[in-house]
């Protein structure tokens, strides 16, 4: 088994910047998310805490990009934290006080990088740390972001490339990172998925004797680069930037039932984000600005079901702090914890007239999920008998902690986009 699948045993659970602040979040807002996860969350397994995209941008002040702007930057093309938005920074301590503050919570480090190296670093022909060779001999020019301005893509089988990669990971294991993602990678629209780039920050990695966590965006990841993902990544997007929209959340479902047969210890295609909560406090995609989460409590339990009875990484995008009862208990219900944590060989049982029955195995128990997809409420026939392998104990209903027993169950009334989720026992 390759050694980096034991440092996610289980999939990641966290939050992230990227839903509430874009790429304009600031130390304090890092703090602010940090403290509430110790208080609320840590006992229910979130633990990550990931500063997204643009933590170099001193400018930042949204999810939209100012196009070839000035970038924080070392003399060996690597780019470093904005003081001017992380004040613990300055006087070239990058991020490290940030991590020693969130590993001083219990808690793990994660932060965003692009693909590639600068642009400004090949326009000023920077060097590479521990390397004759400098940025513009790495570079390819043609090989580009479409939504982002800030890098261009790398040659991967130039050995100055190993050389900037492992500056790079070097530099980010003395900062305490312990989850990396790497965006316009996965599949970044122009080409499709750059696997010997991924290849050599793999490597790279592995190499560095700091265990990172290896997430790979955006997607949708091709299918058929499944088994190559799986022996190079810890998690890779099965979609572009999810948000509270139903119709991305129909979609889910299709895409995870395909993915299903690659969900395994260490490996985990990633549904992306949870836009839920206070989202938007900075942002303007995903159709909308500040705001609270515009799914409905049903869409939320589904979406919750779905993730986690597909064990899908769970990164929070709102802001914390202003959670409403409901959410916080969304984030501390033990059953989801158990089924995301626990559970193994998920996958769509059924889908006729959009009602989508999903099943699971854990420990000592099964697991059933029955979804009404439909604009309107459902009423559908269940033989528990015909779907459970082993599991004859008595129902727990996730959702309303009611038990009763799996023979009593004959027939199901949902609501519509809502869920009927079940831990039944042996």
């Amino acid at each position: 088994m390759n050694e980096f699948r034991t440092w996610a045993k289980t999939p990641p659970k966290g939050w992230n910047s990227w839903d509430c602040f874009g790429a304009a979040v600031t130390e304090t807002d890092i703090h602010e998310n940090a403290q509430y996860i110790s208080e609320h969350l840590k006992d229910y397994g979130w633990e990550y805490v990931v500063v997204d995209i643009q933590w170099y941008e001193p400018e930042a002040d949204s999810s939209v990009y100012h196009p070839f702007t000035d970038l924080i930057m070392d003399e060996y093309s690597r780019l470093m934290p904005s003081e001017k938005r992380f004040p613990s920074s300055e006087n070239g301590n990058g991020f490290k006080p940030l991590g020693e503050y969130i590993h001083s919570l219990g808690l793990k480090f994660g932060i965003h990088i692009m693909r590639g190296i600068p642009r400004q670093a090949v326009h000023q022909n920077a060097k590479i740390k521990n390397s004759d060779y400098t940025a513009r001999d790495i570079a390819k020019p043609n090989s580009i972001c479409p939504w982002n301005t800030d890098m261009y893509g790398v040659d991967p089988s130039h050995p100055g490339a190993k050389a900037y990669y492992t500056s790079l990971i070097e530099l980010y294991a003395s900062w305490g990172v312990d989850f990396l993602k790497i965006d316009d990678i996965a599949d970044s629209k122009l080409y499709g998925g750059h696997v010997e780039e991924i290849e050599l920050i793999r490597e790279v990695i592995d190499e560095s004797g700091r265990e990172i966590v290896l997430s790979l965006s955006p997607g949708p990841a091709s299918l058929e680069h499944g088994s190559f993902l799986q022996n190079n990544a810890n998690m890779w997007r099965l979609t572009d930037d999810y948000w509270d929209n139903w119709w991305q959340l129909y979609e889910m479902f299709e895409k995870s039932a395909k993915w299903s047969p690659f969900v395994r210890e260490g490996n985990w295609p990633d549904c992306d984000m949870l836009p839920l909560g206070h989202i938007g406090v900075r942002s303007v995609d995903g159709g909308g600005g500040d705001r609270m989460s515009r799914f409905t409590k049903e869409e939320q339990k589904s979406m919750m079901s779905l993730w986690s009875i597909f064990r899908s990484p769970l990164m929070f995008g709102g802001h914390l702090p202003d959670n409403d009862e409901w959410t916080l208990k969304l984030l501390q219900n033990r059953y989801l914890q158990e089924l995301n944590e626990h559970s193994h060989s998920g996958f769509e049982v059924s889908r006729k007239e959009d009602i989508a029955i999903w099943h699971s195995q854990g420990m000592d128990c099964e697991w059933l999920a029955v979804f009404n997809l439909n604009d309107y409420s459902k009423t559908t026939e269940i033989d528990f008998s015909k779907i459970l392998l082993e599991a004859k104990g008595s129902v727990i209903d996730v959702w309303s902690d009611e038990r009763t027993n799996y023979q009593e169950i004959t027939q199901l009334d949902i609501q519509p986009h809502d869920v009927k989720l079940y831990k039944i026992t042996k």
